[in-house]
């Protein structure tokens, strides 16, 4: 009886703890697994596959909102999203540790978004974490590249919503050969490279307006090797946040923050706050990644740069 009361025990805690392993399958290595916390573990596990991707200028993201006159590939025409119940939390783990960086995206149909997004690198290990609140998943949606250097890492996605309010998920990797979504590591250089930095000092703010013909904003944040504490608002009226970040990065060089964020409106002020002490200084890269071709004032083709007396971005015919 005692044997037979030990095996079934130990079946039971093998079929409980499916659910939380995902399973390693023989797999292509752009290929990210999603396993969810809250679901069937016999059911099938779903997939979402890096596919090659760049575009003609090269070291651009995909988009999630159409892209730059129809030459950079809506993401979420490519790929297949997971859908994450509020409350529940779905991981993506990686097949190989060549992959060097990953976009995340999320949206909504229409409802608020709260999500909680880590980085899982090792056992208790979480070096980089980011808070999202969108007030409209479907007009805004989140669009970030998170760096996963050194070996094996896993992306966590948590609904900090209520039931009624889930969202969509996708992840897509860039291996270290270049293969799967080509162009991430290429647009966060060019960004640090082609803008003026500006260094934001602990506890300060710095604030961007931009004009109504700038369809979404890149950003990236980083430091000299030390911890980044900062919080990113959209605004769009006085004290009216359509959208926040909250953001915590172990090391600003090695995992620095850039996303994409869309500014559709007029008004649109992005506001970097450095919500770490004064030891701790970041440097904030921000410039408008999408115009609106054509827009009075503005040619389908220009020249970007920052104006410091203007305090503000200014465009040129080339």
């Amino acid at each position: 009886m005692k044997i037979l009361s030990c095996a079934a025990l130990a079946l039971g805690l093998a079929h409980s703890t499916s659910a939380f392993v995902v399973q390693q399958k023989a797999q292509t290595s752009t290929v990210l697994h999603s396993s969810s916390y809250f679901g069937n573990p016999d059911a099938p596990q779903p997939q979402v596959t890096a596919a090659a991707f760049a575009n003609e200028a090269g070291g651009s993201l995909r988009s999630s909102a159409g892209g730059r006159g129809g030459k950079v590939e809506n993401i979420w025409d490519t790929l297949t999203p997971v859908t994450v119940q509020g409350g529940s939390l779905r991981t993506w783990s990686f097949t190989t540790p060549t992959v060097e960086r990953v976009q995340v995206l999320m949206k909504t149909e229409g409802r608020p978004l709260n999500a909680n997004i880590e980085l899982w690198h090792g056992p208790d290990n979480t070096p980089q974490k980011v808070a999202v609140y969108l007030e409209d998943g479907n007009l805004r949606p989140f669009s970030a590249v998170i760096e996963t250097p050194r070996g094996h890492n896993a992306v966590a996605i948590y609904n900090t919503g209520h039931l009624e309010f889930p969202l969509s998920a996708c992840v897509e990797a860039e291996l270290s050969d270049g293969s799967g979504a080509a162009g991430l590591g290429a647009a966060t250089k060019s960004l640090s490279e082609m803008s003026t930095s500006k260094i934001v000092q602990g506890g300060a703010i710095h604030t961007i307006p931009f004009a109504p013909a700038v369809e979404s904003v890149a950003l990236l944040l980083k430091t000299d090797g030390r911890p980044l504490n900062a919080r990113i608002e959209l605004l769009q009226g006085p004290n009216n946040n359509k959208q926040i970040m909250e953001i915590y990065t172990e090391d600003g060089l090695e995992r620095p923050f850039y996303a994409v964020i869309e500014t559709p409106g007029v008004g649109n002020v992005v506001r970097v706050v450095n919500t770490a002490t004064v030891e701790f200084p970041l440097t904030a890269s921000v410039e408008p990644y999408l115009v609106t071709p054509g827009a009075e004032g503005y040619a389908s083709d220009y020249d970007r740069g920052w104006d410091e007396s203007a305090n503000s971005f200014y465009f040129l015919n080339p």
